[in-house]
């Protein structure tokens, strides 16, 4: 069962494996935010239902998930249905066909992909191009609505319906069923849709996928993983045929390959018998193909023992940081998923967790490492690995990648003592069981991917409480035996094999990583983390505790606002429809006002390096003890004019949540290793920024934006090397004690307790210290329009290139209406440029339009397009760009377009608007901005209620505005087409 894939833990090189890859609104949500549909009779029933031996566990002992139906039908069409109210009036319908990149020949490469963009492109009921329009006139949103995607091992196509009426839904389990078994799969439309996969392959060439591809070519070698990427050759793909497509959906795209998911708002017998009308009937001639052997990773010829070293290959890129991979290959077995089974799991968890705990704090205590870590995964049904990931602080990898295996030995030699043990299973407990607190919080979405998930990995699903009682049935063999036994597992296998990534060509070679792989290892003493368990009752109040001057309601719900005598406010909203969760936000000071350009490089030193930097006695390691047992966040943001704290966390942690924050503020801690941690972590990142135009726009974009302001600069390795904890230090204190602060506590919570913790925390506070008046002046600005472009240039591949343009609109609370009526904008155009620039010419696989306000400045706002595309397409962009603005300012949308994007808008509202989290996002700041409460009610309007007019008016006023800004991102080195 699928119980633990949410907790693994992500790495840099590993995560390369996954390349292959009309009333008011507030008047509208005053009753329960969460409700369903009353259920209708179905008066045909369907026929294939199996109630008593659902198919996902036939041959487990894990127990079923009665909230699932499952069904199976003759022709080998197996589905699950299930009913769920999160979001209110949604369907999400999952099509799982089990085929991917590794179910292709060698001349049938990409084609599992290409059929995912042609099963969109026209099928029995669409006609060619009308997916898109047809699922946003029934409010779903492209892209995020309506997808798919092709992995290795599958492809799947999702929809999430809202509005999920039964005429809708009917509709599209027709429209769904069309395009899976008869897609028009025509010399037209492969036309149509190549030059759309291969710019999709074009913009995301570069090192990262060199990286990628050198990853599964030695993690895999001699498998068909190894080569096999879901987006194919360029070769493969032009010479795709009509009949050669056909060949590969006709062998694949079977029912006994098919999987459909149908979860949401809706009776699932209803679900069941459409399913079953849409897909009973289906039949392919033939028999069903064989599955191929993916086959098993080898050790070297001759070698014996355990795991010997095998393949090892280092790659060469200028522009990527220095980082060292192994992985311990093992066979993938399909596995017996029973309960023992998943008990092996939970134990391998912890046991990754105490290295990966180890490896961290030593880090953090100045090793020769910026950070490591381990990470046991089934990959693509191809090998059962254990991933060791290092990434040297400088230039010694030798040194880095021999400290980190001698904390691994360390871990192979001794058992781990039984309060490190204790204190990762303190964890998980928190983990679980807050699960089963928000098990009716569980998304539709997310329940359908999970049927997906376990079919894809050939295992079955569990309930949070099956979870929960799976873990909390095994507490007593976590031993520290039993959990050595299980590190010993994890490092055991069939070969081991690493990879190497340099910016230099000297600095290594595979000879000297296959010496480094094989030399002896020295188990690292004293690597045990350990530490006396911390109190917060131990530790020293914030001060004298207050009471709240003011109590009244917000007039929002029964959101409360709350003032303190200190010039704290805050609100607080106890919700009843998300048990379990809860939400603290500290919004203070003045954001990115706060800097003048001297001080720019400590803004993102801050980002990464002023929580860990601690509070009060507590370094980032006992920050990581006092939090034990507890669900606790800390995250922090500078943003246009506030900073902000947030911790998502439940009811019985939100005291200590709280203190976390108002100590922050009231007793920071200024450790330098964290500081001098993110600077070797900014100075390693900021070179791999210029090997792509996406890498360009993240690193300069938003400086270019605010007109070269420095405080929006990416910092460069020499103004991060001028730095100093020292300076950091000087830079931040004084911005802690500065501004207003508003603290707000939504979710499960007891209003009284809430308010009670609040006065003890950021109610004892010492008053703040004024904004300076300079910071609380300082604005940014808006680079003037250009008929030429600005060019940059990039330093990656010679067939990549970005177009941006952009005009400046506004900003503040009191503009909220307008900043509406521009996202509505801004997707008309977008849908516009996705026509003209991808399905016109297929220059660009994604184009986008959006629209960026900021609430809390009266300036700084803009309306931008932005495209990846060839370098010769660059000025088409630019001519459609200003094409569309033009004509948007002169004749306004068609009623049809406006619909297809004010539908999928209402219907976003309608879902978002059931949890906290959005209406704490709309009312922040309130307390001391009237506006943010008086433009709520006419939301809905702004969004759904606008005319043809009134977009016609906003674009003559904002997208004729000096013309434009333009930015071209083009590549530094001409591609051979270009030179001749």
């Amino acid at each position: 069962m699928t119980i633990f894939s949410r907790f693994a833990r992500n790495f840099a090189t590993v995560a390369t494996l996954g390349l292959l890859v009309s009333s008011p609104i507030a008047s509208q949500a005053q009753s329960d935010p969460i409700t369903t549909k009353p259920l209708k009779a179905v008066t045909a029933q369907p026929q294939y239902l199996e109630k008593d031996d659902p198919w996902i566990y036939r041959g487990t002992d894990i127990p079923v998930d009665k909230e699932w139906l499952f069904g199976e039908m003759p022709n080998g069409v197996r589905y699950a249905v299930r009913r769920n109210g999160v979001p209110p009036g949604q369907v999400s319908i999952r099509i799982r066909i089990d085929a991917g990149s590794l179910y292709e020949r060698d001349d049938e490469r990409g084609y599992a992909h290409l059929i995912e963009h042609l099963t969109f492109r026209q099928s029995k009921y669409l006609k060619s191009g009308a997916a898109i329009p047809t699922w946003q006139r029934l409010g779903a949103t492209f892209g995020s609505d309506t997808n798919a995607e092709t992995s290795p091992t599958q492809t799947v196509f999702k929809l999430d319906l809202p509005n999920a009426t039964d005429a809708h839904v009917a509709e599209s389990m027709k429209l769904l069923s069309g395009m899976i078994r008869e897609p028009a799969l025509s010399k037209a439309n492969i036309a149509a849709d190549l030059p759309i996969v291969l710019a999709e392959k074009r913009e995301n060439e570069g090192p990262n996928m060199r990286a990628a591809n050198a990853t599964r070519s030695v993690f895999f070698a001699g498998q068909r993983l190894a080569d096999r990427s879901p987006i194919g050759t360029v070769k493969t793909l032009e010479a795709a045929t009509p009949a050669k497509i056909r060949a590969f959906h006709d062998r694949w795209y079977r029912p006994e390959n098919t999987v459909i998911v149908a979860v949401g708002d809706a009776d699932p017998m209803m679900l069941a018998k459409l399913i079953e009308d849409r897909f009973g009937d289906w039949k392919v001639p033939g028999k069903p193909a064989d599955q191929p052997d993916f086959g098993k990773p080898e050790a070297p010829a001759g070698t014996t023992g355990n795991a010997p070293v095998g393949k090892v290959e280092t790659l060469v890129e200028p522009s990527l940081p220095r980082g060292v991979t192994y992985a311990i290959l093992r066979p993938w077995h399909q596995v017996h998923d029973n309960i023992e089974y998943n008990r092996g799991l939970l134990m391998d968890a912890v046991a990754q967790a105490i290295i990966n705990r180890r490896l961290e704090s030593r880090a953090r205590a100045g090793g020769s490492f910026l950070m490591a870590g381990v990470e046991q995964q089934n990959v693509n049904r191809s090998a059962d690995a254990t991933f060791v990931s290092v990434t040297p602080l400088g230039d010694d990898w030798q040194a880095a990648l021999k400290d980190v295996r001698g904390v691994i030995a360390d871990a192979l030699a001794e058992p781990p003592t039984q309060e490190e043990i204790q204190r990762e299973v303190d964890q998980y407990s928190v983990v679980f069981a807050n699960q089963v607190e928000q098990r009716d919080l569980q998304a539709g979405a997310q329940l359908a991917d999970s049927i997906v998930n376990a079919v894809d990995i050939r295992e079955a699903v569990a309930s949070p409480e099956v979870v929960q009682q799976v873990f909390t049935g095994m507490l007593d063999r976590f031993t520290p035996d039993a959990v050595f036994a299980a590190t010993k597992r994890l490092f055991s296998g069939t070969v081991t094999r690493a990879l190497m990534l340099t910016p230099d060509a000297s600095d290594a070679s595979s000879g000297a990583l296959l010496a480094a792989m094989k030399e002896k290892v020295v188990a690292t003493g004293e690597t045990r983390v350990a530490g006396k368990p911390i109190s917060f009752d131990d530790l020293p109040a914030i001060g004298t505790p207050a009471k709240p001057d003011l109590v009244a309601p917000m007039g929002v719900f029964d959101v409360k606002g709350v003032k303190f005598p200190n010039g704290v406010t805050g609100m607080v909203w106890r919700t009843t429809n998300e048990p379990g969760r809860v939400t603290v936000r500290v919004r203070f000071g003045s954001g990115y006002r706060a800097f003048t350009a001297q001080d720019a490089p400590y803004i993102a030193l801050g980002k990464m390096a002023l929580v860990s930097s601690g509070l009060g006695d507590l370094g980032e390691e006992e920050m990581d003890r006092i939090s034990t047992g507890r669900k606790l966040g800390f995250d922090f943001d500078v943003e246009d004019g506030t900073f902000s704290f947030e911790g998502r966390t439940r009811p019985q942690d939100v005291a200590d949540q709280l203190y976390l924050f108002a100590a922050k503020l009231a007793m920071p801690r200024w450790d330098a290793n964290p500081v001098e941690r993110a600077k070797a972590a900014l100075t390693i990142q900021y070179n791999s920024l210029d090997t792509s135009p996406a890498g360009i726009i993240n690193r300069d974009l938003d400086w270019l934006l605010h007109n070269k302001d420095p405080r929006f600069e990416t910092p460069t390795p020499a103004e991060i090397a001028k730095t100093t904890p020292e300076g950091f230090r000087k830079v931040w204190e004084p911005l802690l004690k500065q501004g207003p602060v508003e603290v707000s506590v939504f979710g499960d919570i007891d209003v009284d307790s809430t308010i009670a913790a609040m006065g003890k925390t950021f109610g004892a506070l010492s008053p703040r210290q004024p904004i300076p008046a300079a910071a609380a002046t300082r604005k940014t600005t808006f680079p003037k329009g250009n008929d030429k472009p600005m060019v940059i240039t990039h330093k990656g591949e010679p067939n990549q290139a970005a177009a941006i343009m952009a005009w400046p609109t506004g900003g503040g609370s009191a503009g909220l209406p307008e900043s509406r009526k521009l996202e509505v904008l801004s997707q008309l155009f977008s849908n516009r440029l996705l026509d003209a620039v991808r399905e016109g010419t297929g220059s660009s696989y994604a184009p986008s339009v959006g629209s960026n306000w900021p609430v809390d400045t009266d300036s700084g706002g803009y309306i931008m397009a932005m495209a990846q595309l060839p370098p010769e397409a660059v000025p088409v962009f630019f001519i459609e760009a200003q094409k569309i603005a033009e004509d948007l300012a002169t004749n306004g949308p068609t009623p049809d377009e406006l619909e297809r994007v004010t539908e999928p808008l209402r219907q976003l509202l309608m879902r978002v608007q059931t949890g906290h989290a959005f209406w704490l996002n709309e009312l922040q700041g309130a307390t001391r901005d009237p506006n943010r409460l008086t433009t709520l009610n006419s939301m809905m309007d702004d969004y759904t209620k606008v005319t043809p007019a009134e977009m016609k008016a906003l674009a003559a006023k904002y997208l004729t505005r000096d013309g434009g800004w333009r930015l071209a991102i083009m590549p530094e080195k001409q591609s051979q087409s270009e030179k001749k």
